[in-house]
């Protein structure tokens, strides 16, 4: 038992516990924060494919305790919900051994797993700005987004979740960040709770396939696959019960701040060329880190005074989520 009980084991709870409790509070992928966060734990020998692994099966216990409280109150779009599935869970069994095809040499593969991870990181800071963006124009417009139980579209459907799949069997991110904005720019009128129920209803297959590939090609690491379960799942639960009492709108723009920074870090710990091969620099992660902190505010509050409201202040990014969702529900109720 005490073997169990390590320093390290210690620390994959707290980190899971701390990235549940943002799972929970945002609804964003664990994967774009738990991987990065493991790796630089050095967890595993910080090997890429190991942490890619045990993030996965951990993924896959978590989400499906969120799917299905989604699902007991019918929150989730079932039909888009199945197109996604049917384009996600082959890529995603499939995408662990496209990388095994690029080499057989255990550093290359994990030097070119943490490329993937880091540039899928940048997307997701992207793609997760982006939403809240998507957001903002939606609500400035009267909240008229479209029909809440939109027309399904089979063939865009099925390539979000094909890329979104590959995205996820390669990397463990992109299931709760890049499928989700996907799904707002292609199915604008769905409400948030909608949004959050459909994209966990399709991470479940999508994170289970991932990780049955991944485990058949790498095995599993259970002394660290517990422990991420051990916390993570407490952890979301927690960040659930709490997001109504937690300014949402300075909580989205430090993730936007992290996987940013998170990006730029692997990248640099896998030597992109334009970074340098021989050495890292944590100088250059830094400078990004303040620099973000400092024009993410900026930039948003830029955003807000173009679509005339005030730089700073009410309304927030909650209240202008809620405000599109309530909008939405009326339309429905009509």
């Amino acid at each position: 038992m005490n073997e169990w009980i390590t320093l390290t084991a210690l620390s994959i709870v707290a980190a899971g516990f701390f990235v549940g409790i943002i799972v929970g509070l945002t609804g964003m992928g664990g994967g774009a924060l738990m991987t990065p966060a493991l790796i630089f734990l050095g967890v595993g020998g910080g090997e890429a494919a190991t942490v890619v692994t045990a993030d996965l099966t951990a993924a896959a216990v978590y989400k499906t305790g969120g799917a299905a409280v989604h699902a007991k109150e019918g929150s989730p779009n079932l039909r888009l919900a199945g197109w996604l599935i049917l384009g996600s869970v082959p890529m995603a069994f499939l995408g662990p051994y496209l990388v095994k095809a690029l080499t057989t040499d255990a550093d290359q593969l994990d030097r070119v797993l943490k490329l993937a991870i880091g540039f899928a990181l940048l997307v997701a800071a992207a793609t997760y700005a982006l939403r809240l963006y998507i957001n903002l124009k939606r609500v400035r417009r009267g909240g008229d987004g479209g029909d809440p139980n939109p027309r399904i579209r089979p063939v865009p459907t099925l390539l979000v979740g094909a890329l979104g799949g590959l995205l996820v069997g390669i990397t463990s991110v992109g299931s709760g960040s890049v499928i989700m904005i996907a799904l707002l720019m292609l199915y604008p009128g769905l409400t948030a709770v909608k949004l959050v129920g459909t994209d966990l209803v399709q991470a479940v297959p999508l994170v289970l396939a991932a990780a049955i590939s991944n485990i058949a090609i790498h095995g599993l690491d259970w002394a660290i696959a517990l422990p991420l379960i051990v916390g993570s799942v407490p952890g979301t639960l927690l960040g659930s019960r709490l997001a109504p009492r937690v300014p949402q709108s300075y909580i989205r723009r430090g993730i936007v701040v992290v996987l940013t920074m998170s990006g730029v870090a692997l990248l640099d710990k896998a030597g992109w060329a334009p970074l340098g091969k021989e050495e890292t620099h944590p100088e250059l992660v830094g400078i990004v880190g303040v620099v973000t902190v400092a024009l993410v505010p900026l930039v948003w509050g830029m955003i807000r005074k173009t679509e005339g409201m005030p730089m700073f202040g009410a309304p927030t990014v909650a209240d202008l989520e809620s405000l599109g969702d309530s909008r939405s529900e009326q339309r429905a109720e009509r």
